[in-house]
């Protein structure tokens, strides 16, 4: 039986960055970048006011109060006028170009309108409400590095930039199988049925991630018919197959074998973890990497979040996660070299520190808990006081 850690380095070393490609921006909601993104301009691109009012050349720090100025013209957001040649003041939007030689903005609600004039009722900064060229990027500065994920502040930024594509990494093709004749759609159950859970949970949670879905299969306790999902996942030119139960030491467990008939090769069995011990890794040649996942709910999101996350992250390119250490309330079970993952909440003590609460009545068989919680926890120190926080999705720390 292989270790959690030494398990995790087999499958990074094994899942290589996928290739690259061009997307516009409207597509790439996300998505991973493949490469930094240079600035091509600066933003804001020319000196503007941040406020309504009155523009100005001022001759000293203070502009006192009382001063009065004539007003030359109106500066509106869009106008393209760059300079105003001997004029002293001029009305001017929130977002216009500043004249050039004005320096100042009199917001307009401390000012009083004369006619042709503008008086300003309190002293006013020389160079307020003035937004700089370049204030918020400059040109050839970058704006992203690669193995960001594209949200919608990034969206907003590249849009603002004038950027029309970016190179993202290319999504991963993954497909799932879940395994068991007693699984069922939705719906009124034959006796010793359940539904089929699982499957639901993966393809939501490979959709938060952003894969490019293959779709899933549901197959009864039979090789053949497992056989022939996986061949049909091996056509579709699959990255990644995630498949549930059938994986153990019984009767029924024909997963490993079948893998093995159509030529995959096996990187581990069983690893020193609860929940999910049973759990098998498997390689194709110039084909895909396969997971296959214990059959009981918390098991198979315990193979998610800690084996298929660090696969899907490590074909994005971006670098191994690492968790926060938190305190526990109260301590683990454990078991000397096992690694135990948990559900639990965090919260602060009097103190201000996090302290991590583990999830009442926890089974690998049991969901309730895991709608509940806030967070993971591993360990693997039975007295341990501390243990390791991670998000509950993966994709919440890409």
């Amino acid at each position: 039986m292989i270790s959690y850690p030494d398990a995790l380095a087999l499958l990074l070393d094994t899942a290589a960055p996928l290739g690259r490609e061009t997307v516009a921006i409207d597509a790439a909601a996300r998505r991973f970048l493949a490469g930094d993104v240079i600035s091509p301009l600066a933003l804001p691109s020319f000196d503007n006011a941040a406020m309504d009012g009155y523009a100005l050349r001022a001759a000293s720090d203070i502009v006192p109060a009382g001063s009065s100025f004539a007003v030359a013209a109106m500066q509106a957001a869009g106008d393209t006028a760059h300079a105003l040649p001997g004029a002293e003041a001029c009305e001017i939007a929130t977002g216009a170009r500043m004249p050039e030689g004005f320096d100042t903005v009199v917001p307009v609600e401390r000012s009083e309108r004369q006619g042709e004039r503008v008086r300003f009722l309190a002293d006013e900064r020389r160079g307020q409400n003035v937004r700089h060229a370049g204030a918020d990027i400059a040109v050839g500065a970058r704006a992203f590095a690669a193995g960001r994920r594209i949200d919608a502040a990034a969206i907003m930024l590249l849009a603002a930039l004038g950027i029309e594509e970016v190179d993202v990494v290319r999504r991963p093709r993954v497909a799932v199988i879940t395994t068991g004749s007693e699984l069922n759609a939705p719906g009124p159950l034959p006796p010793a049925g359940i539904h089929d859970s699982n499957g639901p949970f993966l393809a939501a949670s490979l959709a938060h991630w952003g894969v490019e879905w293959l779709g899933r299969t549901r197959v009864p306790d039979t090789g053949d018919a497992f056989v022939l999902a996986m061949r049909r996942a091996l056509e579709e030119g699959a990255d990644l197959v995630v498949t549930t139960g059938a994986v153990s030491a019984g009767r029924f467990d024909f997963v490993p074998a079948a893998l093995a008939s159509l030529g995959a090769r096996e990187l581990f069995h069983k690893v020193a973890i609860r929940p999910g011990k049973p759990l098998l890794a498997a390689r194709f040649a110039d084909g895909p990497l396969v997971l296959a996942l214990p059959g009981n709910p918390i098991a198979v999101a315990v193979g998610y979040r800690f084996f298929v996350g660090p696969v899907l992250r490590a074909m994005a390119g971006l670098p191994p996660e690492s968790p926060t250490c938190v305190r526990l309330a109260a301590s683990m079970p454990a078991k000397e070299g096992t690694r135990h993952f948990g559900l639990g909440t965090l919260a602060c003590d009097g103190d201000g520190q996090q302290v991590a609460h583990l999830a009442e009545g926890q089974a690998a068989y049991r969901i309730l808990p895991y709608t509940q919680a806030t967070t993971w926890l591993s360990n693997v120190a039975a007295s341990g006081a501390t243990a390791d926080a991670w998000p509950l999705d993966p994709a919440d720390a890409a």
